[in-house]
């Protein structure tokens, strides 16, 4: 219904914040890293992407800062057991990029340090996630595949943010073909965070 909202940003908490958008006040639930983001932009101009939750009782609606971080909100609540509260607890623990290198690497620990998220939960999600991009990953080209072994034979860091690039919704080909521009010296989450600054652009 809502892909983003666009307006003065009155007031920020830390799980929540205003937004005006033509005299329209909306509430927004947001993350801890969200709001890191938004607390020196009070006042000014801001763009929120959203998610509008459905329930029973009411609607809640939900902004991130980045695509990114809307795109993993949208993966954590498929999986049963994760709803928009355990989402935002790992996103306000996690950057998209932690995240992604988490999945990626298996780091349970690193997931279930986000309050109300146990080892089993943390374990669930580690395990659908990479399920998914190895489904993502076994339908190759002979593009795709010539891509793929040119990333897979460099360093494990490139394999790894293949990896996370994946679970944050882009193809394979789009994640391949950024990686090949990256500096191949940079750490898994440099290596990421540069790969996104290139594929937003």
């Amino acid at each position: 219904m809502f892909y983003s909202i666009t307006g003065n940003l009155v007031t920020t908490e830390l799980n929540a914040a205003v937004v005006d958008n033509n005299g329209i006040a909306f509430y927004l639930n947001i993350s801890a890293k969200t709001h890191e983001k938004l607390s020196p932009k009070l006042g000014e101009k801001v763009t929120l992407y959203t998610y509008l939750n459905v329930k029973e009782d009411g609607l809640d609606l939900f902004g991130f800062f980045s695509r990114e971080e809307l795109m993993a909100f949208r993966l954590l609540i498929t999986i049963s057991g994760v709803g928009p509260k355990a989402a935002m607890s790992i996103l306000s623990q996690l950057t998209p990029e932690q995240f992604a290198c988490a999945v990626g690497m298996g780091d349970t620990k690193a997931i279930s340090k986000a309050p109300g998220v146990g080892p089993k939960t943390a374990a669930r999600i580690v395990l659908e996630l990479k399920d998914k991009v190895a489904k993502q990953l076994s339908v190759d080209t002979e593009t795709d595949m010539a891509g793929r072994q040119e990333l897979m034979s460099g360093k494990d860091v490139l394999s790894e943010a293949m990896n996370a690039l994946l679970v944050l919704g882009y193809t394979r080909g789009e994640a391949a073909n950024v990686l090949k521009t990256v500096d191949p010296a940079l750490s898994l989450e440099d290596t990421i965070t540069a790969a996104l600054k290139k594929l937003m652009k």
